[in-house]
């Protein structure tokens, strides 16, 4: 019998050698994603944070576009044709800058481009997802409505026919990239169930104005859809899907970066509290010497890989054909509580300068509010999965 080898040193970075699960391929596409971020969003995302604004948005977006990152998963048109867990890195490292960077990529490539791309006629992917793939044009996706979020069903926004025309009216809200988007995606009631429309916001009638006062996502373009009386030709509406099925499908493909990208803000954070508590020194030692420190430093460890070990597995399950709406929030669920734990204990050892914006920990832990949110709420992720193991529904 031949003598072990000799074991790798351990990696702080990598406790449980996650990258060796990794191919070539999948570390090339990390890299890239991260190294875009740290030139381009990390010098400049403090301030545009504090003054609420993500002003060279569609600047960020064609780079996006030339980096492969828009639509990646999705296959033609322009697109790359990555895997689920090459998809799944570029969130983590795009959140790890930051989740407004994460939610513009997540929402043209995962909903609106998603929904093209899955339900649209030919002639509809050729005229908007190669420009979208490119960053070109922006897209939007508006399902939520101002009283009427985890509940789609009871959407009051719907589309009547005017003899070879549809005409929509309705609102939406919360609705990102929606004051800067060349074409959103709107889902309305109609006389045969709720369908989708692909509709260039130039069209007279739509509006899209800004939110403003966030304290979330404040690096990230937030609007209100507003349709009144907008007219579109017969060839508008996406001919391959007719009720929920339709959006519920795309969520779902959006909150699977999600599970990935509530890492990158729980990594961001705990390298930042592992680094200052290896600096900071109070009684005479770093506080990183102190038990109760490290106490704190291997619990955020310990929630932070287990959650990228768990999206590493449904990327695979993804790109295998086999992954369930019901894992999906399973991931969703635990990566997202535990990412707002990890960015919550950072803050604790960082102290006072936790709240600082020259550290991003604060940051993380306000943007992961509104992740925890949006794409399903904690109550509803978690009434999927009770569902899923009683069989009983207690949605209603």
């Amino acid at each position: 019998m031949s003598a072990p080898s000799k074991l790798p040193p351990f990696d702080p970075a990598d406790p449980l050698g996650i990258d060796d699960l990794l191919e070539p391929e999948d570390l090339a596409v990390r890299d890239t994603v991260r190294s875009w971020a740290a030139g381009r969003v990390l010098p400049h995302i403090a301030e545009w944070y504090e003054s609420g604004e993500l002003p060279a948005v569609r600047e960020l977006a064609r780079e996006l576009g030339s980096i492969g990152a828009l639509g990646m998963s999705l296959t033609g048109y322009g697109c790359a044709g990555a895997t689920a867990v090459q998809y799944g890195l570029a969130c983590l490292e795009l959140e790890a800058a930051d989740s407004g960077i994460r939610s513009l990529v997540s929402v043209q490539g995962s909903l609106a481009m998603y929904a093209i791309w899955k339900y649209g006629s030919e002639e509809q992917k050729q005229r908007w997802l190669p420009a979208m793939a490119s960053g070109e044009t922006i897209g939007c996706f508006g399902l939520t409505e101002p009283d009427h979020g985890s509940d789609p069903a009871g959407m009051r926004t719907h589309a009547k026919r005017d003899g070879s025309d549809w005409v929509l009216d309705g609102r939406k809200m919360w609705i990102t990239n929606g004051s800067v988007a060349g074409v959103a995606v709107v889902w309305a009631r109609t006389d045969d169930g709720i369908r989708g429309f692909a509709v260039p916001t130039g069209t007279p009638g739509f509006s899209a104005p800004e939110i403003r006062h966030k304290w979330s996502l404040r690096a990230s373009v937030t609007s209100e859809l507003v349709l009144d009386d907008v007219r579109l030709p017969h060839d508008a509406v996406l001919p391959g899907v007719t009720g929920l099925k339709g959006p519920l499908g795309c969520l779902s493909h959006a909150r699977y970066g999600i599970v990935w990208g509530a890492m990158g803000a729980a990594r961001s954070s705990f390298e930042t509290a592992l680094d200052y508590a290896r600096t900071r020194e109070q009684f005479g030692k770093p506080i990183g010497g102190f038990q109760l420190t490290q106490a704190k430093l291997a619990d955020m460890a310990l929630e932070l890989h287990k959650g990228v070990l768990l999206a590493h597995h449904l990327g695979r399950r993804m790109d295998a054909g086999t992954l369930r709406p019901e894992q999906v929030s399973f991931g969703k669920l635990n990566n997202v509580r535990e990412a707002i734990g990890i960015c919550r204990t950072a803050r604790t050892i960082l102290g006072a300068n936790g709240i600082s914006l020259e550290y991003p920990v604060m940051r993380h832990a306000t943007n992961l509010e509104s992740v925890l949110t949006y794409e399903g709420t904690v109550e509803m992720h978690q009434l999927v999965l009770g569902k899923a193991l009683t069989g009983l529904d207690a949605f209603r």
